[in-house]
């Protein structure tokens, strides 16, 4: 149970804060702090789905009543790469990287990547100004996030950040792009789950899983739209280069 909640605090924080979820995750797996099965993993991302829903229950409202059509149709813009990309792994079968140097190496570099994107890029455009070139870009940047220490919502931050969006504007489209993401993987694994190729866990542990993820996720985007209103990200990258160093000098 203890390792259950803790997997549920180590993914809802790093889910939404632009420091690498799988990274972490993974992380804590080789440490042998927890064992992460497939079945935990879904439920874990169903918790931090039902996090952002909760939170941004505005724009969804909107959406789905399509107040703000062009918001849904720009997320659908976004998705796009990530579906593509995920039909021709799953089709060819090919491997993705692992290991705990490559989450180190990826770690430092986007982090370095997101504060100097932040720094240097002006920050004057809202989301409704947002042309499907963007919403196009920050999908492509997305799919990086295939590579353990990239971090989701962190790339997609950067990216929107390079394309002149407000801190707090680009945290919140990340935010929203993380529904259908996070949704796709989570019936993608289900699936597998119902063909028989992954055992799921006892019910319990699914919903304890679950329940602590969106309960920590609710606090993690809570607390990340507000820092964003009045800081930088140069607290997080500067973790994220801190946090890659230790990890390659741990585990080279």
């Amino acid at each position: 149970m203890v390792s259950l909640i803790f997997l549920a605090l180590v993914q809802s924080l790093t889910e939404f804060l632009p420091i690498s979820s799988s990274g972490h995750l993974l992380l804590a797996s080789l440490s042998g702090l927890s064992h992460q099965s497939i079945g935990v993993d879904v439920a874990l991302h169903v918790g931090t789905l039902l996090a952002v829903i909760i939170y941004f229950w505005r724009d969804i409202w909107d959406m789905m009543s399509l107040r703000n059509l062009r918001l849904m149709m720009q997320l659908f813009v976004a998705t796009l790469p990530v579906i593509v990309l995920g039909l021709i792994i799953h089709y060819f079968h090919l491997p993705l990287l692992r290991g705990a140097i490559i989450v180190g190496i990826c770690s430092i570099f986007f982090g370095w990547l997101l504060w100097r994107v932040d720094d240097k890029y002006p920050c004057h455009r809202k989301i409704d100004q947002m042309e499907y070139k963007d919403a196009f870009l920050i999908g492509l940047a997305q799919i990086l996030a295939l590579i353990p220490g990239t971090s989701r919502s962190g790339i997609t931050m950067t990216c929107a950040r390079w394309r002149g969006f407000k801190r707090e504007e680009s945290a919140r489209f990340s935010m929203l792009l993380s529904i259908p993401t996070i949704a796709l993987a989570g019936m993608y694994t289900t699936w597998q789950a119902l063909e028989g190729k992954i055992e799921l866990p006892a019910p319990t542990d699914l919903g304890v899983s679950m329940i602590a993820a969106a309960l920590f996720g609710l606090m993690a985007i809570a607390f990340l739209m507000k820092w964003v209103q009045k800081a930088s990200f140069f607290v997080f990258a500067l973790y994220r280069i801190i946090l890659g160093i230790v990890v390659i000098w741990c585990f080279w």
